[in-house]
């Protein structure tokens, strides 16, 4: 909000439009996660550009708030009361998902990004449009056009050059994402000077959508309370009426076994070792990622089988 100026209705319900499509996406990705959709749905197709269009939207409307906010005079001590929460928010989610996801942790996601973008985005606001601009494409095009094998260590994984990058549940590095961020604080700008602002401020919709607005106005909450809210919803569904992993198995199976059999073969192999695990009720068991030396012994015997089977 402009330092003596109405808040602007709009932008917190913009905002708050962003978090529930987040919302959206994060309960498909859920339902992907226990199975409930085929692997890779929420992440490939027009599920991956939902996601970004999402992402680039709310990052978007940081720069709008940071010119709001500060743009007549910097306000140090709101802005880095602000901050300290974002970026303690941020090293809490890499905490937990260290421990609950460790092969694909958050160690960049929005937060992070959020927390830098705020002090680079600071930084910019005094600068004309047109760089603004060209800032904002060059930062946009970097990952395509910036290497360099010193960029590919892990200390430099947040900027989003390096070609090495493990996986992650939410990356969103520097490069090219502040990119909408300095695209916000150009886009506020143009308002601001021709009098779109002060005429945005005069719209009140807030009473018509009275959630959406209060999302917005309390983002930070929403973005870390909604995910466990939903995981937890999900896995509660999944005790009363679990997935079925079956297609799931197959169609992981069989891409994996394609590239040394045909896939004839690896059709009907795959098909054995769920058609034969499961008349053995032992159909779980396959899914196990660290399966103890008896179960071990017991896929490899069943591997043998279904081989020799459709080998004959």
């Amino acid at each position: 909000m402009r330092p003596g100026k109405s808040r602007i209705e709009i932008v917190d319900i913009a905002r708050g439009i962003a978090l529930v499509a987040m919302a959206i996406y994060h309960f498909t990705w859920d339902l992907d996660f226990f199975g409930y959709l085929d692997p890779g749905t929420s992440v490939t197709g027009g599920w991956k550009i939902f996601a970004r269009s999402i992402a680039s939207s709310f990052l978007f409307l940081v720069g709008v708030s940071l010119f709001l906010a500060h743009a007549k005079a910097f306000r140090a001590r709101p802005f880095f009361r602000r901050l300290a929460q974002i970026a303690g928010s941020a090293a809490a989610i890499t905490l937990v998902t260290y421990f609950l996801f460790p092969d694909s942790f958050i160690f960049f996601g929005i937060l992070h990004n959020i927390t830098l973008a705020s002090l680079l985005g600071v930084l910019a606001l005094r600068l004309p449009i047109p760089i603004l601009l060209v800032l904002a494409v060059a930062i946009v095009a970097a990952p395509h056009y910036v290497h360099a094998s010193f960029l590919d260590h892990p200390l430099f994984w947040w900027t989003g050059l390096s070609t090495n990058v493990p996986a992650s549940n939410d990356y969103i590095p520097i490069f090219p994402w502040f990119g909408a961020v300095l695209l916000g604080i150009a886009a506020a700008k143009a308002a601001d000077s021709s009098g779109l602002l002060a005429r945005l401020a005069e719209i009140r919709p807030g009473n018509r959508v009275p959630l959406l607005g209060a999302t917005g106005r309390h983002s930070l909450m929403f973005y870390l309370l909604h995910q466990p809210v939903l995981i937890s919803c999900v896995w509660l569904f999944a005790q009363v009426m679990p997935p079925d992993r079956g297609p799931a198995f197959l169609q992981a199976c069989t891409a994996q076994c394609i590239p040394q059999r045909g896939e004839a073969f690896c059709r009907a192999y795959c098909g054995c070792v769920l058609d034969d695990a499961t008349a053995q009720g032992r159909r779980d068991d396959i899914f196990i990622v660290e399966p103890d030396e008896e179960t071990r012994a017991w896929l490899e015997s069943l591997v043998r089988q279904c081989v020799t089977e459709n080998n004959e």
